[in-house]
């Protein structure tokens, strides 16, 4: 039986080369703000013709900025500082929650520019309705007066993050939600949408901006747990991209019945709305004051989260051995009464405690760190990829 012939690999094009070439000087400008056009050819290996030629060519797409002359100590002439133009395309983030929309603009150095939060309750909204509110807080954004290169989504389900689909998502109640076409369809906007997780996405953030080290597992606390998870510096999702439901773990098998068809769910036991209700509080506003003020209901309340937030997060450590939990989302506000009680499930259930205790810590991002997250893929996706950016800011 024949093989069908194998396709002979074919010389790279200039564009190729071009393309390729502009995301390795951008990547080198962005690890060494201040660098001059020759540093920047000794640590790509590109000559200074090149990189001059590309450097030139982001100044007028205004990806990169140029700065006052650099101090020289020795003859010669001093060269001209580069930065990343904090002018230039902006990330758009939108954070889908269940109980409100964030959205936010962050600029190429990672610096928020804006930030907007609308409280919304999207359990009992269709998602053609809550997309349409999206599409409403996308287009306010898209009125300040910067460009705007890319949008990124975080939703809280799983996530085809190839094709942008929303699979499913039990607190919301939706399936297949098609929420890159949706969107590009309502917001005439001519620039890349990126949806993701949204606990994948805070852990990014976190991995970027807050404090942790390059291996770490991110807990957002909010109605629903999501678990983002970084190892060696780098996001793990799984096979299929669908990593980290942390939050539909079965921790108590004869629990309370959950959306996504088990009983006994993390996020049914832990999560912001059994949290507030054992308190006897309306909200977590209240529940804050409550044990602020030492209240013996709220405290019971969150000892009993970290109980069984301790018993997922034990699995999790002894599977991966990851050295450092991030609390996020409301948990990092509830950080002060969970830490103890966490601590003291962790140090019992973990097996390599003894020798290697984990580390717990608060979020420095908090409830931001997702649409925060949302907005820098947007921004890594400009900076790992200029060229397509350069060319059409230049036409």
């Amino acid at each position: 039986m024949s093989r069908p012939p194998v396709p002979r690999p074919q010389p790279a094009s200039q564009h190729t080369v071009r393309r390729h070439n502009s995301a390795l000087v951008l990547d080198a400008i962005a690890d060494a703000p201040g660098s001059s056009r020759a540093a920047v050819a000794a640590r790509t290996g590109l000559t200074k013709a090149t990189v001059s030629s590309l450097v030139d060519r982001m100044i007028g797409a205004d990806l990169v900025a140029e700065g006052g002359a650099q101090t020289r100590s020795g003859p010669g002439r001093r060269g001209t500082a580069l930065h990343l133009s904090p002018t230039g395309p902006h990330g758009l983030g939108v954070e889908i929650g269940v109980d409100y929309l964030a959205t936010c603009l962050v600029d190429l150095t990672g610096r928020v520019r804006a930030r907007w939060l609308r409280h919304s309750d999207n359990r009992d909204s269709s998602p053609a309705r809550v997309l349409a509110k999206v599409a409403s807080a996308v287009r306010t954004a898209a009125r300040e007066d910067v460009p705007i290169g890319g949008v990124g989504v975080a939703v809280p389900g799983l996530v085809e993050v190839a094709g942008g689909t929303l699979r499913v998502a039990p607190n919301l109640g939706w399936r297949e939600v098609d929420v890159r076409g949706e969107l590009t369809r309502r917001v005439s906007l001519d620039v890349p949408v990126l949806v993701g997780n949204e606990a994948n996405l805070a852990a990014l953030a976190e991995l970027w901006h807050g404090d942790a080290s390059d291996d770490f597992v991110h807990i957002s606390g909010e109605i629903g747990i999501g678990a983002g998870i970084v190892v060696g510096g780098r996001l793990f999702e799984g096979v299929s991209g669908f990593g980290g439901e942390l939050g539909h773990l079965s921790v108590d098998p004869r629990g309370p019945e959950c959306g996504c068809g088990s009983r006994g769910c993390l996020e049914r036991l832990a999560g912001q709305d059994p949290i507030v209700r054992a308190a006897g509080v309306p909200g977590v506003e209240e529940l804050l004051a409550a044990l602020a003020a030492g209240d013996k209901a709220a405290t019971a309340a969150v000892r009993t989260a970290a109980k069984w937030l301790g018993v997922a997060l034990a699995g999790t450590v002894n599977l991966l051995d990851l050295p450092t939990v991030v609390l996020g989302g409301t948990y990092a506000r509830l950080e002060p009464w969970l830490r103890g009680p966490l601590r003291a499930e962790l140090d019992r259930r973990v097996v390599s405690a003894e020798w290697s205790p984990v580390r717990v810590v608060a979020s420095s991002l908090g409830a931001e760190a997702a649409v925060r997250g949302a907005a820098g893929s947007a921004v890594r996706a400009i900076l790992a990829d200029p060229d397509p950016y350069v060319t059409a800011a230049l036409a």
